[in-house]
């Protein structure tokens, strides 16, 4: 029987990985959707199992349900949503203000929130079944720069966690994913690669897609890439002015540049 696999953000970086990653499953079929309809072409030709396509903004008002209407009318079932669309305009609250932090809103939860929502009873209806969030590291630790990115990624966890509780008597499991820096074209982390004392920090899609397909096909709870990072959400908890101070100097200014949406 075919088992058929959702990715967002699917145009490049983890989500093009991960729909790469996901092709070599038995029984694979692929939906893949994102803004750069080309990309996706490019994509599905690509890949050796049946894929569709949905070119689609995730944050307009009628994306959710046309997305979810094309697998119900090609592929019929879903077996597994990987809500990886995502972006970071990097500002402090001070020069960016609220407008930041909507937007940001607007792209990395209220659209995930909106998918899953439109998603959510062909989940049930193809249980047992998954969803992964693809949050952040930067969810459990803030740094300057990027509260609004922070702030959208927390909001993410603490809503998985509540989701997973819920739809476990359903039969979707719900799986969470909390990348570090991770080496794509819209942020090479060039900095941090090119010092051994950094270089540990920065890891690079296709390890963040086998992620994705342990918490979601593997049923893990939580994964972490790099697996050090959870150490620093360890330490926010028990050594939290410490983790304030490391990140205030060293490696924080290089943490700053702007990245590119995952579309």
């Amino acid at each position: 029987m075919a088992r058929v696999f959702l990715v967002t953000g699917a145009s490049s970086g983890i989500g093009e990985a991960t729909a790469r990653r996901l092709a070599l499953e038995p029984g694979a079929e692929l939906v893949l959707v994102a803004r750069r309809e080309e990309r996706l072409r490019a994509l599905a030709d690509s890949l050796p199992v049946p894929t569709t396509w949905v070119a689609a903004d995730l944050t307009g008002a009628g994306a959710p349900a046309r997305v979810v209407a094309h697998v119900e009318e090609h592929h019929k079932r879903l077996d597994l949503l990987v809500n990886n669309a995502g972006a970071s305009w990097r500002g402090r609250f001070g020069d960016e203000g609220w407008e930041n932090v909507e937007r940001t809103m607007r792209l990395n939860f209220d659209a995930v929130v909106r998918l899953t929502d439109a998603a959510l009873p062909l989940l049930r209806r193809s249980a047992p079944s998954a969803l992964v969030n693809v949050a952040s590291t930067a969810g459990r630790v803030s740094r300057p720069g990027a509260g609004a990115y922070s702030a959208s990624k927390a909001a993410l966890i603490g809503w998985s966690d509540s989701l997973h509780v819920e739809e476990r008597e359903h039969g979707v499991h719900v799986g969470l994913v909390l990348p570090g820096f991770i080496a794509t074209e819209g942020f090479p982390a060039a900095e941090l690669r090119e010092k051994p004392l950094t270089r540990w920090m920065v890891s690079t899609p296709d390890k963040v897609a086998e992620a994705i397909v342990d918490a979601g096909l593997g049923g893990r709870a939580e994964r972490w890439v790099p697996r050090a990072y959870g150490l620093a959400a360890v330490l926010r908890v028990v050594a939290p002015g410490l983790v304030r101070r490391v990140i205030s100097g060293g490696a924080a200014g290089a943490m700053t540049t702007a990245t590119k949406p995952r579309e």
